[in-house]
């Protein structure tokens, strides 16, 4: 989690290459990505880092952030229906929870132990994505599989 210690700098400062401005024809979720880039990284809101993990921009910052809120409140409404941040995050591709394999078994253990009336409350097909990404082999569970045999 050595990358919250860098709150107080962006995206553009801390992901390079900066992006250039956004073209007059860029839409408007497209500039928003742009202007979040340069928000200090301890300024970012929950709905901010939802847009950022769902567009997967500088996953090894935004995530562990991400992460930090879900662990106190997984089911939280950072910008659409609750549990929104959550389901961008387990959509997360596996390549980008290698480099947080202890902030991804966390996640998983959450969302393990969110009640079923909870997970059905969530619009359709969530359950089917928590589900995929919990059982998704980690990076060490294939290690121990390994050890085992």
């Amino acid at each position: 989690m050595d990358r919250l210690l860098h709150l107080d700098r962006t995206l553009d400062e801390l992901d390079p290459p900066r992006w250039a401005p956004p073209g007059s024809d860029a839409t408007r979720l497209v500039r928003k990505v742009h202007g979040l880039r340069q928000v200090p990284l301890g300024e970012l809101g929950p709905a901010d880092l939802h847009t950022l993990v769902s567009q997967q921009v500088a996953l090894p910052y935004v995530l562990p952030l991400a992460v930090r809120l879900l662990l106190d409140e997984p089911m939280l409404d950072a910008y659409f229906y609750e549990g929104d941040l959550l389901l961008a995050a387990a959509n997360v591709p596996a390549s980008a929870w290698a480099l947080f394999p202890d902030l991804e078994a966390r996640l998983r253990t959450v969302v393990m132990a969110l009640p079923e009336a909870v997970v059905a409350d969530l619009h359709r097909g969530a359950a089917e994505e928590l589900a995929r990404f919990v059982a998704r082999p980690g990076p060490g569970r294939f290690a121990d599989r390994r050890r085992r045999r």
